[in-house]
């Protein structure tokens, strides 16, 4: 199966200038994806710098593997979840890492395939996992989950103000087994109008809840800053509140000496602060980036750096 439509890299030369790619580095790419910003990384690191890339979608890797192929044995693609960057750096003795980077959500290559059930513009099955080993799928949840449970969800991960009318309304009309079917019923529950579909977020939550994207963005990130040799960079590019959230969070934690309390009047965390936060603010795209790609209108670049 291949993809049906290229995916294009969001804030790409940012993203370079960020991760500040030197000749002969080492860097990880935990969700290469198609290859765009892995094929800048390795073309900027010439004539010897090294790439270890992951991604959770065999599909993707097959499409960086060719994309990726002339640079030879200077990189090497592994199916895995950016979760388990240190397990597979030290699998193939990569060492530590100049600069990590994480493009976090879904490509527009995988919006655009109906097999893979993350959108509600074409018609496939309630899929949404990011990896087919995944064991539960969209479908799992709509059709077998409590009311409550799935109000509960579509407000958490979808921060959706009508979730419970939402969840009525799926509850009501199960089975659901297409995108377009679940579309259909939230658009009849939320009855709201304007240029984002009223299914957004509902599917957004799901595809979160399916492929447990939160907490394995927080492993991830931990796993991250571990790999990084004095001085590399960490590069995230988020696109909704809740990535950024964490983001956000995690940098300023680790970025401090004492994260106790503040009712603590004396430290007893024995925290050290390992980070330096890079970008005070979020990165984001220019006009000119946004008009040529929408996509990368709601995307954040957040970078920090080894101490």
């Amino acid at each position: 199966m291949e993809y049906g439509a290229p995916h294009v890299p969001v804030l790409y030369q940012e993203t370079l200038c960020g991760l500040n790619v030197v000749p002969s580095g080492r860097y990880i790419d935990g969700t290469v994806g198609a290859g765009g910003h892995a094929e800048g990384i390795l073309q900027a690191s010439a004539p010897d710098g090294r790439l270890l890339a992951l991604d959770t979608d065999p599909r993707a890797l097959e499409i960086s593997r060719g994309r990726l192929a002339p640079f030879k044995n200077r990189v090497t693609l592994v199916h895995s979840s950016f979760v388990h960057i240190k397990e597979q750096a030290d699998a193939v003795c990569f060492g530590s890492a100049d600069g990590v980077l994480l493009d976090l959500g879904v490509s527009s290559m995988q919006l655009a395939s109906p097999e893979q059930g993350f959108s509600f513009q074409v018609q496939g099955p309630l899929d949404m996992r990011l990896d087919p080993r995944t064991p539960r799928t969209a479908a799992d949840l709509v059709n077998t989950l409590p009311e409550r449970a799935l109000a509960d969800l579509i407000y958490r991960y979808g921060e959706e103000t009508a979730s419970r009318a939402i969840a009525r309304a799926i509850v009501a009309a199960r089975p659901l087994n297409t995108t377009t079917d679940l579309a259909r019923v939230v658009a009849g529950a939320v009855r709201r109008r304007g240029r984002v579909h009223p299914a957004t977020r509902t599917f957004q939550a799901l595809r979160i809840a399916v492929n447990d994207e939160l907490n394995a963005l927080e492993r991830g990130l931990t796993a991250a800053v571990s790999v990084l040799k004095a001085g590399g960079r960490l590069a995230v590019i988020s696109f909704h509140s809740l990535e950024d959230r964490i983001v956000k969070t995690l940098f300023a934690r680790e970025a401090r000496d004492c994260i106790c309390p503040p009712e603590t009047m004396v430290c007893v965390c024995g925290h050290r602060a390992v980070l330096d936060v890079v970008t005070k603010r979020p990165v984001r795209p220019s006009s000119k980036e946004i008009e040529n790609n929408p996509r990368s209108r709601s995307a954040k670049l957040r970078i920090a750096a080894k101490r």
